[in-house]
């Protein structure tokens, strides 16, 4: 296979698109530290981060599932263990991902070159988690939810305690979205051994914890903008937030599974626009 086209099949597998997830509260972070517009330089440098972190990422997370992928029937046409990729080839795209992640960080400030190490290792500690942990999904919200701070950091080249409220929130919300997800997997789980929520509690427990976790990212949203001192219009944004995320959880039931991919990956990336798009304006408006 040539070089082009096993950097495709690797974009395909790793789902590049879907950066969109976490970029938009990175933009988030980044607007709020800089009471407007960063500059593009630095608004550029963001992105590059985000997404070669993401890609490190996804990829470093096919190499280490490739074998349970292999044996679950949801996962076994992933381009790994369907043979479409060389395991020498995904490590290579990790390590190039990381090489300019790290060159992103060092182009924005010190402090973020020097944390480069500690963001890129919880992104890629999240491919383990369930084996240890029932708990994986909030690493995972970890992995995302640092981006709002690391842009803050990026912007101001320091860390402000209030950012962190939006850290949380994104924690809590990829947190919920992952359960749900993860709930496709309960009986595979269960016979690989491995550790979910659903493995754990069961499915209509599980899509509770799910649907408390969504409140409570709601709940933080609130208190990130009273924080900030935001207006109305992040007010209705939250509202609007508040309302997809109630149709996200009406598609899906632990009964009924069929619409996952469409909350998990269409309403979740419109979340994410949609709650940048409000704070922006909110900001730029003041």
């Amino acid at each position: 296979m040539s070089l082009w086209k096993s950097t495709a099949v690797t974009f395909e597998m790793i789902k590049w698109e879907h950066s969109i997830f976490a970029l938009p509260f990175a933009l988030t972070g980044a607007v709020l530290a800089a009471g407007t517009w960063p500059p593009l330089r630095v608004l550029g440098w963001i992105i590059v981060c985000m997404v070669a972190a993401r890609s490190a990422a996804m990829a470093f997370n096919r190499l280490v599932d490739a074998r349970l992928d292999a044996a679950n029937p949801r996962t076994a046409m992933r381009a790994l263990p369907a043979g479409a990729l060389t395991t020498s080839f995904v490590a290579g795209f990790v390590l190039i991902s990381a090489v300019i992640f790290f060159l992103g960080a060092a182009m924005l400030n010190h402090l973020t070159l020097l944390l480069a190490p500690v963001a890129l290792g919880v992104v890629l500690a999240y491919s383990y988690m369930k084996r240890i942990t029932r708990w994986s999904h909030l690493v995972l919200g970890l992995a995302l939810g640092i981006a709002p701070s690391a842009a803050w950091i990026a912007v101001r080249g320091s860390l402000d305690p209030r950012i962190i409220i939006l850290t949380l929130a994104v924690l809590l919300w990829v947190g919920g979205f992952d359960v749900l997800y993860a709930c496709q997997d309960f009986e595979h789980d269960r016979s690989a051994g491995l550790n979910s929520v659903p493995q754990a509690f069961g499915l209509d427990a599980a899509f509770w914890i799910a649907r408390v976790m969504h409140v409570g990212m709601l709940a933080t949203l609130y208190w990130m903008v009273v924080s900030f001192q935001l207006g109305r219009v992040a007010m209705i944004g939250i509202a609007v937030v508040a309302l997809l995320l109630l149709y996200e959880h009406l598609l899906v039931s632990p009964r009924d599974l069929r619409r996952m991919n469409a909350a998990f990956f269409t309403l979740n990336g419109i979340i994410s626009v949609v709650f940048f798009a409000f704070i922006a304006t909110d900001v730029l408006l003041r």
